[in-house]
């Protein structure tokens, strides 16, 4: 059986090489999900101004944890930004021009904090703190009313549009990538 198994291997492209090169298995990080949902959970509480600090940290978060040593640039927001926060085909429908708009929001307004703040410790600790929440039932269904004045509208525009992105980035990008799981890993030790 042992030998079935070595020569399967070799015939795949040896053992170690490729196993090296594999990518990081898909996984979910409880912890970043604890943070998304306690943006919404502000967000249905009309806790407006602390969930979009909450929200506009989470470019910088994503930036910092592609990094080793969890550091980012004011370049690497802008475009973790332009990448992430349009959805996948909205160049080709009316939102597209909304999206960029909102893009270039965010970006300008994050971007010089990750400059000024190379590691930003203030927000990755917030992560780390939403491992111990508890995550909200599954039939639960924010309620989230259309009639509000334009701050609070922007507000809400602004993290949703976030909260959109960085699930798409989670999901597409760095459930797969070993430095960010690493990094989360290390988060979720670390006190």
């Amino acid at each position: 059986m042992h030998d079935r198994l070595t020569e399967e291997t070799k015939r795949r492209g040896g053992g170690t090489t490729a196993r090296r090169h594999r990518s990081t298995s898909p996984s979910s990080s409880r912890m970043f999900a604890g943070y998304l949902d306690s943006i919404e959970q502000l967000l249905d509480a009309r806790r407006w101004e602390i969930a979009l600090r909450e929200a506009r940290d989470l470019p910088r978060i994503a930036v910092a944890l592609t990094d080793p040593h969890l550091r980012g640039s004011g370049e690497s927001v802008r475009t973790w930004c332009q990448e992430w926060i349009r959805p996948p085909g909205a160049e080709r429908d009316a939102q597209g021009l909304q999206y960029e708009r909102l893009a270039q929001q965010i970006s300008d307004r994050v971007a010089p904090l990750a400059d000024a703040e190379p590691v930003p410790m203030r927000a990755l600790r917030r992560l780390q703190l939403a491992r111990n929440l508890r995550s909200r039932p599954q039939s639960f269904a924010p309620r989230v009313t259309g009639n509000l004045p334009p701050r609070e509208a922007e507000a809400l525009e602004s993290c949703t549009v976030l909260l959109e992105a960085a699930r798409r980035w989670y999901a597409r990008f760095a459930v797969h990538d070993r430095t960010i799981q690493t990094n989360l890993a290390r988060l979720a030790v670390f006190r």
